[in-house]
């Protein structure tokens, strides 16, 4: 497999990483026999996080005896030093390590204080020193907070929403990153399972050398395709283009991101979630989602007044309503199936 360099980290990785999120909805054995075909075909990139319920488990029980063969990133939501140190400590205990790779702030709304001893970032700070990470990095899905984060200098990576639908602005990040020598590891490459045509989203993130996109997979038939794409990978020639900018034309206005720009809503819609819910239902654990409460979140979509407020605070350009519409319509179909 093609190898690059982490940035300023200088570790090794496959440039085709392992995003174990969707393992989430896979029984143990399942999980544990695709992470284990993945790191008999060379990868060795694996990316999760603390709020991924039994993802860190199973990378433990996959990978405990191979552990100094593979590099694992996770993630932390806690807002304080030692929220984070708790949360990190739990990660060890259940990826079966004494110390992770890289250890990230999960998506953050605000960047903490690096001079406040009791932030999140003093938390990073300790756990590298204490020799619990070797790296210390930073997800988000909003474009001027990943931007700011990189230009801080404070952070070994970053971890940026990154596909072929992707606007100029987001793309540009790459280089910007190139620049900073920042790691920089590429979610929602098949934006979520908006997109299908999984050939043109390897051939269009391959061309960026430094970036290493994680692949969600859930199941082993998406795990073999995507290891093929590596062996074989596409040609990004005048055919592939014409397929992405198709892709452009029909997915680009359905991209959500989950930035959240455009909370809150006066009619107290959950927007972000809301309007991707067609997708998590089928990416994410989807049991907590079909409940009453959720049932009741999904409805308030009725009471949208078309203020337009979430229209106009999108960086996007979405028309949230309108995607909030017929994601409702999806649940609908979907809650009902599962509890008759």
């Amino acid at each position: 497999m093609d190898v690059t360099i982490l940035g300023r980290t200088g570790i090794t990785v496959t440039r085709t990483g392992f995003g174990v999120l969707p393992l989430q909805r896979i029984e143990m054995d399942e999980a544990v026999r695709i992470l284990r075909r993945a790191f008999d075909a060379g990868i060795t990139f694996y990316d999760t996080a603390r709020a991924y319920t039994d993802s860190e488990t199973k990378i433990g029980n996959a990978f405990s005896e191979v552990r100094d063969s593979i590099v694992i990133a996770t993630k932390t939501l806690a807002k304080s030093r030692s929220g984070v140190l708790a949360d990190l400590e739990k990660s060890l205990r259940e990826l079966k390590t004494d110390h992770v790779d890289v250890f990230q702030l999960h998506n953050p709304d605000t960047l903490p204080d690096p001079e406040d001893p009791e932030s999140a970032y003093a938390g990073l700070i300790e756990a590298r020193e204490k020799g619990m990470t070797r790296f210390i990095g930073i997800t988000n899905h909003v474009r001027d907070r990943a931007v700011a984060a990189v230009n801080s200098g404070l952070y070994d990576t970053l971890q940026y929403p990154l596909c072929h639908i992707s606007t100029p602005e987001d793309l540009a990040i790459i280089d910007l990153c190139k620049q900073a020598n920042v790691g920089l590891i590429g979610m929602k490459s098949l934006s979520g399972g908006l997109i299908t045509k999984a050939p043109a989203a390897f051939a269009f993130l391959r061309q960026y050398e430094i970036l290493v996109p994680i692949w969600g997979v859930q199941r082993m038939t998406e795990l073999d395709e995507i290891l093929e794409l590596d062996s074989n990978p596409p040609q990004l020639d005048e055919a592939m283009w014409q397929v992405i900018e198709q892709d452009r034309r029909e997915l680009s206005s359905e991209f959500c991101r989950a930035c959240g720009y455009c909370m809150p809503c006066p009619a107290e819609i959950p927007i972000s979630m809301a309007a991707r819910m067609h997708l998590v239902l089928r990416r994410l654990p989807y049991q907590p989602y079909i409940t009453e409460e959720w049932w009741e979140k999904m409805h308030r979509i009725e009471n949208c007044t078309e203020c337009g407020q979430c229209r106009s605070r999108c960086p996007y350009g979405l028309d949230a309503p309108a995607l909030m519409r017929k994601a409702l319509a999806d649940y609908e179909v979907f809650y009902k199936e599962q509890n008759g």
